[in-house]
């Protein structure tokens, strides 16, 4: 018998290709959409404004998925998750960031949602498998199974994948592993899908494209504070520390200051108590520099050991990969840095690799230099 595979259809080029792969490949497959926000219930501001026929880009993307999946003859499913995506991802991501975090929702979304609430519902289904449309692959070492990186290094997601206990990645597949964008892009036009030529989204997983700063009042009220130097001078005003990350350049609106030189400003680190954002002159920062970070909320699928174990790790999803050295402490992750990392931010993930394969990572916690705490 055919093996019974169900693919999360998302409305775009990727899960549609997908699918078209695993019905060449001879599995008995069926689709699903998740619909995981209702904009509606939160008053979301969706759409064109100034249009009175403006479709909800949700709403849009279904039916995308629908063509897609009459187009190949594909039973469609549509299933809600509104209330596990607001329970297990949502509510922790403004819990984050009211910490002063940067918190990465993709990762949880796909833990919680994509990978736990639906593969529960395709289990009820009787589906032996999921599959999704992400850049990644999946490598057999010594009987395990394990996630490793898509041929295409510029759209790998294992990064986003980083939580994946060692059950989801046994359950799943990853059909364009092996493929580049491109040939992506020349399947869905040879098959000529409505979503052949459609743009990535981008944006807050299942949430999409959003002025972030207007997105996040509606839940988060903006306290506006001081913004100062290390040593305490007052550069001028933020507008509600959630709207800022370490490192970041764009929207301080401290430049041009008569009593500093013409470097660029850009976030140092955060005073929650206090209500203040802490900012320096240059890219290179001494202060934006870290040697050490502590780990939360671990998910390490790697083999045993004693001591430390040299691996590398990305700490965000476009940054390069760093060398590093880890050590257990208990339920936490102690990671040694090679050489000094600029921008290492808690709240975002720290993700393993050892050659191609992804071990998983954690939650940036706290982060150091020379034993001194940052005000991260």
């Amino acid at each position: 018998m055919k093996e019974k595979v169900i693919i999360g259809l998302s409305g775009g080029v990727d899960s549609s290709v997908a699918l078209i792969l695993l019905l060449e490949a001879g599995y008995d497959v069926e689709a699903c959409f998740m619909r995981n926000w209702d904009s509606a219930a939160n008053n979301d501001i969706l759409g064109n404004p100034d249009s009175d026929n403006a479709i909800c880009p949700q709403e849009s993307d279904y039916q995308d998925a629908l063509a897609v999946a009459q187009k190949l003859n594909v039973k469609l499913h549509r299933v809600d998750f509104i209330k596990e995506y607001w329970e297990a991802v949502f509510v922790f991501f403004l819990d984050e960031l009211k910490k002063g975090r940067t918190p990465n929702p993709d990762i949880l979304c796909n833990k919680e949602i994509k990978f736990k609430a639906f593969l529960n519902y395709a289990e009820t289904l009787g589906f032996e498998k999921i599959a999704m449309g992400h850049y990644a692959d999946i490598k057999e070492v010594n009987g395990k199974k394990y996630l490793a990186k898509a041929s295409d290094t510029n759209k790998d997601q294992t990064y986003f994948l980083s939580q994946l206990s060692a059950k989801q990645i046994e359950k799943a597949l990853f059909p364009l592993g092996k493929l580049l964008k491109s040939e992506v892009r020349e399947i869905a036009l040879k098959h000529d899908l409505i979503t052949s030529k459609k743009k990535d989204s981008t944006g807050i997983c299942f949430i999409g494209e959003r002025n972030f700063s207007k997105f996040l009042r509606n839940y988060l009220p903006a306290q506006k504070g001081s913004i100062k130097t290390l040593d305490g001078k007052v550069l001028g005003e933020h507008e509600g520390l959630m709207n800022y990350t370490i490192g970041q350049r764009k929207g301080i609106q401290i430049g041009g200051r008569n009593d500093a030189d013409k470097d660029a400003w850009y976030v140092l680190g955060k005073n929650i108590e206090e209500n203040v954002l802490y900012a320096g002159q240059g890219f290179e920062n001494e202060y934006l520099y870290a040697d050490t970070c502590i780990l939360e909320d671990v998910n390490y699928l790697g083999e045993k050991f004693e001591g430390e174990k040299a691996l590398n790790a990305k700490f965000r999803y476009r940054a390069e990969e760093h060398p590093v050295l880890i050590k257990f402490d208990k339920k936490e992750i102690l990671v040694r840095f090679v050489e000094p990392i600029r921008a290492v931010t808690p709240g975002q993930a720290c993700v393993f690799y050892q050659n191609d394969i992804c071990l998983g990572g954690g939650t940036i916690k706290e982060v150091f230099r020379n034993g001194e705490k940052r005000k991260y």
